[in-house]
């Protein structure tokens, strides 16, 4: 495991004038018309500033972003080895510089012959440490653009992963007949008798009240859907679930099973102060949905030999389901 310290950077910017007018720019230059058009407009960021007045008072404190995500850096060949880098995306930042090579901190590197997987709770520690630091104490930082010396304070807003490191970061059993986060016990699934797998059925309850796929019934499942949308869990109410579990760790240890504890671990982001107080902790990043789902049409209406989803065994589970003959 390799650890960079994130402050140096930080310091940095703040030690440039145009730098530390950019951090401040949600509170001094961005135009306030109603629209969301920024972090600030979003009902986390207010909410996180009628709870600690003292931290939202201080347009220049950071809320962070924190993304990870696994890569091969030997390309496509097959070979024992594993990174893992951890970055930090700065949300004071106007919408088109935070995504910025020049402003985003790779704080950690995780390399190994495997992925961290479930125990990347680990290796976050000192991450985790550093930041409960910069939350409670903060550091005196000179702000070029002010010209003055102020006590910085920082928090992680949210995370952004695909959905297997949502699962590692979050402690959410994400595989089995309850991988829905949302849903959770109440996730409705089909178990396929022909494919094997697990199909997870009745979106239409997500669809507004009277939405005009909720009533059509041979394009889907030969059934309306008249139940409305489950009620995501809040950041209390996941601790409230997790705060009494046992953790163990390593890959060779027997982990209960998913059909009988959802939640598999007490996340390690838990021991913020703030973190209990999240409506929305993690994030599941966009690209990785519209990219999985562009490669299984792509792959399917080209007929891509090992690749297509339109197998024997698929179509008999469609007449099996009663979708189609």
């Amino acid at each position: 495991m390799l650890v960079c310290s994130n402050n140096t950077k930080v310091y940095a910017l703040f030690g440039n004038g145009n730098d530390a007018k950019n951090l401040t720019w949600h509170a001094d230059d961005r135009k306030s018309d109603g629209l969301l058009q920024h972090l600030i407009d979003s009902p986390q960021w207010k909410a996180i500033d009628r709870l600690y007045l003292d931290f939202g008072d201080e347009p220049r404190n950071l809320r962070l972003g924190l993304a990870s995500d696994g890569m091969n850096p030997f390309g496509n060949l097959s070979t024992n080895h594993s990174s893992w880098p951890i970055l930090l995306m700065i949300y004071n930042l106007p919408p088109w510089l935070y995504i910025k090579q020049k402003y985003i901190m790779l704080c950690m590197m995780i390399v190994g012959p495997r992925q961290p997987g479930n125990d990347i709770g680990v290796y976050l520690t000192l991450l985790i440490e550093d930041l409960r630091r910069l939350w409670e104490d903060g550091v005196d930082v000179w702000d070029a653009n002010l010209q003055q010396t102020f006590r910085l304070r920082a928090m992680i807003f949210c995370t952004i992963n695909d959905y297997t490191e949502y699962g590692n970061l979050s402690g959410y059993a994400i595989k089995g007949n309850h991988a829905c986060p949302i849903c959770e016990k109440n996730t409705s699934f089909i178990q396929l008798k022909h494919g094997k797998k697990t199909l997870y059925n009745r979106h239409r309850r997500f669809l507004k009240p009277y939405h005009s796929y909720r009533r059509l019934k041979k394009a889907f499942n030969g059934s309306q859907e008249n139940e409305s949308a489950p009620k995501p869990l809040g950041g209390k109410e996941v601790y409230d679930w997790v705060k009494d579990i046992v953790i163990i760790f390593g890959k060779t240890q027997k982990k209960p099973s998913s059909e009988t504890n959802i939640w598999k671990k007490r996340s390690i982001f838990f021991d913020l102060p703030y973190w209990s107080n999240l409506e929305v902790q993690h994030c599941i990043d966009v690209m990785h949905v519209e990219k999985n789902v562009c490669d299984s049409l792509i792959d399917t209406i080209l007929n891509i030999k090992s690749k297509t989803k339109d197998g024997l065994k698929c179509l008999q589970d469609l007449v099996e389901i009663g979708i189609r003959e």
